[in-house]
């Protein structure tokens, strides 16, 4: 890991792991109502338990530096009589998941016993140039990196920033 990466993973910025309906109830009322306003930092951690953090906070820090599943932003709600996901993403440009990471976010949101969408209600498609080396977003299918104008390889390329 990087020396600027490690700096962001300190031991009061890991996430809260959430492995249970009434553990995550107790890390949502523990939420101001501007947090739960916006969409958290999450991480599904190689053990398939969801983590928990701010927004603003680093993928990095969430998973405490360790490898991952699959990473985003997720917001919830309240519903009748439990709590829901909203919407829920794969964004996060330290790790660029592929959208094929979802399995692994359901999995872990499901052992929580999180309702949930079918899928990433936002889609991210990160690719790694294969000239310039560098992490791109694909936009509207246009498979070409905008900076050295290279073509981006169709399949997730993308080796972990960990």
């Amino acid at each position: 890991m990087s020396e600027d990466l490690k700096a962001v993973v300190r031991p009061d910025s890991v996430g809260s792991p959430i492995s249970s309906a009434a553990e995550f109830s107790d890390w949502i009322t523990e939420r101001s109502a501007a947090e739960r306003a916006e969409p958290f930092t999450f991480v599904a951690g190689t053990g398939g338990v969801l983590q928990l953090a701010p927004r603003r906070s680093e993928h990095v820090a969430c998973a405490g530096g360790a490898m991952v599943l699959s990473v985003g932003e997720i917001g919830f709600v309240r519903e009748a009589d439990r709590w829901a996901v909203t919407e829920v993403s794969n964004q996060s440009t330290r790790y660029c998941p592929d959208v094929t990471s979802w399995p692994e976010v359901a999995r872990a949101l499901a052992d929580v016993g999180l309702g949930r969408p079918s899928g990433f209600t936002h889609e991210v498609v990160f690719r790694r140039c294969p000239d310039c080396q560098e992490h791109d977003i694909v936009r509207e299918d246009d498979f070409v990196r905008v900076f050295c104008g290279s073509d981006l390889p169709e399949a997730w390329n993308v080796e972990p920033a960990v």
